[in-house]
């Protein structure tokens, strides 16, 4: 078993000496993984700590590989077993006052726990995705890696085995509350349940029940039962949260048809509201019209509606039969939006255009009109605000990898410039029969993603959505290295949506507003649709998330939360001080200029992906639990003293090692 060692500044993971690694660029400086996990720890600040974050808690997920002793692996910003992150804001007793908290914590999953029990494993159990996605990687060689996972999921299911993995989920990718659970989520499996504020792992959650609480009589859950249930539960890393009805919507996107199910699990903690009573058990539902296996990260919904996006970036392992990496992106083909409502996803409606990727979408809403006829209001269109890349670059450089020349050539009306902008599209449900895309355009010209916005105003049209992006002059040249960002923004997309309607802009390629980052920031201007808090220099930010005034008036009234972390604690050779340590910055929403107080933590947070604001309601409401997933203490089953046990280990011992 791996060593951990208790001390007064957490856990910590052994690891080999630093002088021995090579790392590449998501193992390097503050994109390197952590191997200290920390209990609620109390923190300094500076300013002062708005009273709207007492009794709440940020959390974020990221990537974190607790195997990481071979740095000169393949490696991506996407891999690595889940961590999160969060600052709690309890209230201080003594001084009446509010105390920042720090705590870190592994999500235990089955391959975390399976990993740090086989002390010989040295790389991720998984094979990293820029293996999967880089073009020079031979079938041989992805062959070999998909086969040394299936031994290794092998091996933890044989006697000796501390920990059998039944889910191969690494939960990090996000984090999000759902009638009365924090779930962490990743689309290799279900989500999992961790518990707040401490961060500790509950266990997995199937839509109907969830390990370590109360027993429940329920049916199978996602998947259902039968050979393909170990695919057909994997959901999406973004399900959906209905901030009027709390149901939880999300997409399984898999390798057999159909290729892509959906599912909706209705709140019961509190009784079950009477229109959605017929809805109770929606789950695995088929969404027709989809041909093939799809890297299908994020959706769209809104009160009615719901988008799948079938876009032309395959993740589909038959690709090894034609040649071709596991994933692949075709910018010659088209990308699809399919929209159906919310309960009939057999009524979906495909809508075409040209191809991009989309990883995560901002916000959808509906357009209604009246009818002249019957006077009931019915729903005419659907909106939807979107981060469109132009190409699948993003994949690529998150791998340290360089974007493969398209095999065919993409005629020459439809290239573009490699940017990734916040887009804006209007579904028409009244063409005529046709299926019409209205209006397809950016907002800005500006990079922009790690969207977020207010979450009691999704779903419906919202005034503001918040992002990241970076102050170089094109998205390409972020994409040329490890990408960071370095400015927080704030779209009043709701004017800019009405300017591109008054005057819309060219289809796709077109932008409302053309200016770049530093125009914006430099022109002053208050009442600017655009805002921009762009860092000092030398420092960077992660995903925002918004929590609002309690006694706010306006939708912007509120808060930014964004952990930072200031590069000049880099060494020489790139690498991160020993002493390197992060903050979590607290910025005035509204006027995106003022930073209100800055928390000190006790470490750096490496640059991860997305995470969610708790309210104290939240921590409160949290279901009751039984029982806690923790470190294996105990010898493994089937352990005896005989000779053939002890054969037994050395061999297992031995193929661990090989495997390693």
């Amino acid at each position: 078993m791996r060593h951990l060692h208790e001390c007064s500044s957490g856990t910590t993971v052994d690891t080999v000496d630093d002088k021995h690694r090579r790392r590449t660029a998501y193992l390097s400086g503050n994109f390197a993984p952590i191997q200290r996990v920390q209990p609620l720890t109390p923190c300094s600040y500076t300013g002062t700590i708005p009273n709207d974050l007492a009794g709440g808690e940020y959390v974020r997920n990221g990537g974190n590989p607790v195997a990481n002793e071979s740095l000169g692996r393949d490696a991506h910003w996407f891999d690595g077993d889940g961590m999160l992150t969060g600052v709690s804001f309890l209230g201080d007793n003594e001084k009446g006052a509010i105390q920042p908290q720090f705590v870190n914590q592994y999500v235990l999953t089955d391959v975390f726990l399976s990993t740090v029990t086989s002390p010989t494993i040295k790389t991720p159990m998984l094979p990293s995705i820029a293996t999967l996605v880089n073009p020079l990687s031979s079938l041989v060689t992805i062959t070999l890696r998909i086969l040394r996972t299936l031994l290794l999921v092998l091996l933890s299911h044989l006697p000796g085995s501390k920990q059998a993995i039944k889910k191969i989920s690494v939960a990090n990718t996000a984090v999000l509350y759902h009638d009365g659970r924090a779930l962490a989520t990743c689309e290799s499996g279900p989500p999992m349940r961790v518990a707040l504020p401490g961060l500790e792992t509950v266990g997995w959650f199937n839509g109907e029940k969830c390990e370590g609480e109360p027993a429940a009589v329920s049916g199978p859950g996602f998947g259902g039962k039968g050979p393909l249930s170990f695919f057909r539960e994997w959901t999406t890393a973004h399900p959906r949260v209905d901030p009027q009805t709390k149901e939880l919507l999300l997409f399984h996107s898999t390798f057999a048809p159909p290729y892509v199910q959906y599912s909706i699990v209705t709140p019961l903690s509190k009784g079950l509201a009477p229109n959605l009573a017929r809805f109770a058990r929606f789950f695995n539902a088929p969404i027709p019209g989809i041909q093939s296996a799809k890297m299908m990260h994020d959706f769209g919904v809104s009160k009615s509606y719901s988008i799948i996006m079938d876009l032309p970036l395959s993740l589909d392992p038959l690709n090894l039969a034609k040649n071709k990496p596991v994933v692949a992106y075709d910018p010659t083909s088209r990308s699809r939006f399919g929209v159906f409502p919310r309960y009939q996803p057999e009524k979906i409606r495909w809508f075409e255009t040209r191809a991009c990727c989309i990883f995560h979408t901002a916000n959808s809403w509906e357009s209604s009109i009246i009818d002249q006829t019957s006077g009931e209001q019915r729903v005419e269109s659907v909106n939807m605000l979107a981060c469109r890349l132009t190409s699948a670059s993003l994949v690529f450089s998150a791998g340290a990898l360089a974007a493969p020349v398209p095999t065919m050539s993409v005629p020459d009306h439809e290239r573009e410039e490699e940017q990734c902008r916040l887009y804006y599209y209007n579904f028409c449900l009244e063409s005529g029969g046709r299926n019409l895309i209205r209006h397809q355009w950016a907002l800005s010209a500006i990079p922009f993603e790690f969207p977020s916005l207010r979450e009691s105003a999704t779903m419906s049209a919202a005034r503001y959505v918040y992002g990241c992006s970076v102050s170089d002059s094109s998205f390409g040249a972020a994409l040329g290295r490890a990408v960071k960002m370095n400015a927080l923004v704030k779209m009043d997309v709701e004017t800019l949506v009405a300017r591109g309607k008054a005057s819309p802009p060219a289809p796709i390629s077109g932008c409302v507003d053309t200016r770049n980052v530093s125009q914006i920031v430099d022109g002053g201007d208050v009442n600017d649709p655009i805002k921009i808090y762009k860092m000092p220099e030398g420092w960077y930010a992660q995903e925002p998330r918004f929590v609002p005034r309690h006694d706010g008036v306006n939708e912007d009234d509120g808060w930014l939360l964004s952990y930072v972390f200031d590069e000049t604690q880099l060494q020489q050779d790139g690498e991160c001080r020993p002493d390197a340590k992060s903050e979590l910055w607290i910025i005035d929403a509204k006027s995106m200029a003022k930073v209100v107080a800055k928390v000190q933590l006790p470490q750096r947070v490496p640059y991860g992906l997305h995470g969610n604001w708790f309210s104290r309601e939240d921590i409160q409401n949290q279901r009751p639990m039984e029982r806690l997933r923790m470190l294996p203490t105990e010898a493994g089953k089937g352990q005896h003293a005989s000779s053939f046990w002890l054969a037994w280990m050395a061999a297992r011992r031995m193929i661990e090692s090989i495997l390693g």
